[in-house]
């Protein structure tokens, strides 16, 4: 069997290992290996209609339906995951964790007919600083899957908020009160959108970003974050 000495010398220095446990990776793994994929702990909201997230929104926007990958706790080794995407740099792991959601996804089929895939927008200045936008990368993974188009040009944020870390719940609605919006109220009229983030918490993001989604003509809309607190 060829060997690739480089490659050798690159991994006795910076093995490639589980960002959850540690362990060496084994082919065909990345960033998460499989006994640790095993044990996420999935939600399987999808599975599930009027289940917790699509409550969450109850009385306040239009979610046709609503789900998250799996449950984050703080201290959890799962919550490696989020702070590699959002603080690390590690941005394919979403790419990753998008492709394992959307195939669980598609075992519903509710979210089956969605035509489009639409991450939450990060501000420029925001993007800029971070290099990526962390949804839009788990939006990549889901799009591979469904075979559906990811847009990130028609939502748009229109202004910088301070974050939402440590905020009330009605501070973080204030926080994101009309700082979203479309510039394109056509393409999508009658369709199927599937709203990503990363986190949902209070659920404040989303609904800011369904309110300005919901100007498009008889838009049905669904949302996907990778964990929910």
């Amino acid at each position: 069997m060829k060997t690739n000495p480089l490659k050798d010398f690159f991994d006795l220095f910076f093995p490639n290992v589980c960002l959850v446990c540690g362990e060496n990776l084994i082919k065909n793994e990345q960033h998460i290996c499989m006994s640790c994929l095993h044990e996420i702990p999935k939600t399987n909201f999808h599975l599930l209609q009027d289940n917790p997230i699509e409550k969450k929104f109850w009385g306040k926007v239009n979610v046709y339906r609503g789900t998250s990958f799996f449950f984050f706790q703080k201290g959890s080794p799962f919550q490696k995951l989020l702070h590699a995407l959002k603080y690390k740099g590690n941005k394919e792991i979403g790419e990753v964790l998008g492709k394992y959601a959307a195939a669980d996804l598609l075992e519903s089929v509710d979210f089956s007919t969605v035509d489009v895939i639409i991450p939450v927008p990060l501000h420029p200045k925001k993007f800029a600083k971070r290099g990526y936008n962390q949804s839009e990368w788990i939006g990549k993974g889901i799009s591979d899957i469904f075979e559906k188009p990811m847009d990130t040009k028609t939502l748009i944020r229109i202004r910088e908020n301070t974050t939402q870390t440590k905020k009330t719940v009605y501070e973080r609605y204030e926080n994101t009160e009309g700082i979203f919006d479309v510039n394109d109220k056509n393409t999508y009229a009658g369709k199927h959108i599937l709203l990503i983030d990363d986190v949902l918490t209070t659920g404040s993001t989303l609904e800011a970003c369904i309110k300005a989604l919901t100007k498009i003509t008889n838009v049905k809309i669904s949302i996907f974050t990778l964990a929910v607190a």
